[in-house]
């Protein structure tokens, strides 16, 4: 791992307003300009702490800076993925997956409406703050519904497993919006959800 390079705040690939209504525009820049840059912010703060930790030989110090650099990263991480998770309805947000995906999805969960109906329940069910993640095992070449806590990115189920989408269920990815209701928050999402991005994913990792 290179510790001078700092990580950035990724530009979106669509405007502020372009998910609406599925997600307001007011939601969509505090939840980049303010949450995904403070993570990015911190983990920077913590690699330079590290790179200083390591260069005084103070083990200490490491222990201790990698709450902060795995909460911080795994956000970063996360939201990365999450913003190509999305798309809004004009350039294909919401169209259901055709293609090698579409048919897994029909094959491990029987229809799509099936699959939704399980991310939604895990997502509503999860405890706090974390992220509901459809993910591809590359060995096993099967397609499952995980939970993350936290920040955690999904590498920390498994080796293996490679997210295709992300939804992020912390409270500030919808209060604004939503309130307190995050099934209401779940059910509208897939509106405005990327399968193109999704099925590139699985035809990358899984080409066989």
């Amino acid at each position: 791992m290179d510790l001078t390079k700092n990580l950035t705040l990724p530009e979106l690939p669509y405007g502020y307003e372009a998910l609406e209504p599925a997600i307001s525009g007011e939601i969509m820049r505090l939840h980049h300009q303010k949450h995904h840059q403070a993570y990015v912010t911190n983990f920077n703060k913590a690699l330079q702490q590290l790179t200083a930790a390591v260069a005084d030989g103070d083990t200490s110090g490491v222990v201790m800076l990698q709450s902060a650099l795995n909460f911080n990263g795994g956000g970063h991480i996360n939201h990365s993925i999450f913003w190509k998770n999305l798309a809004p309805v004009s350039e294909g947000g919401g169209v259901p997956p055709k293609g090698r995906l579409g048919s897994a999805i029909d094959e491990q969960f029987g229809s799509l409406e099936a699959l939704i109906q399980k991310m939604n329940t895990h997502g509503a069910a999860l405890q706090g703050s974390g992220w509901v993640w459809l993910t591809l095992d590359k060995e096993s070449k099967r397609i499952s519904v995980e939970t993350t806590a936290n920040q955690d990115p999904i590498v920390t189920k498994g080796p293996t497993l490679v997210p295709l989408l992300g939804i992020d269920v912390w409270e500030h990815a919808y209060y604004l919006q939503y309130k307190n209701v995050r099934p209401d928050y779940l059910k509208n999402i897939w509106n405005v959800m990327n399968w193109k991005y999704a099925s590139a994913v699985y035809d990358k990792e899984c080409p066989n």
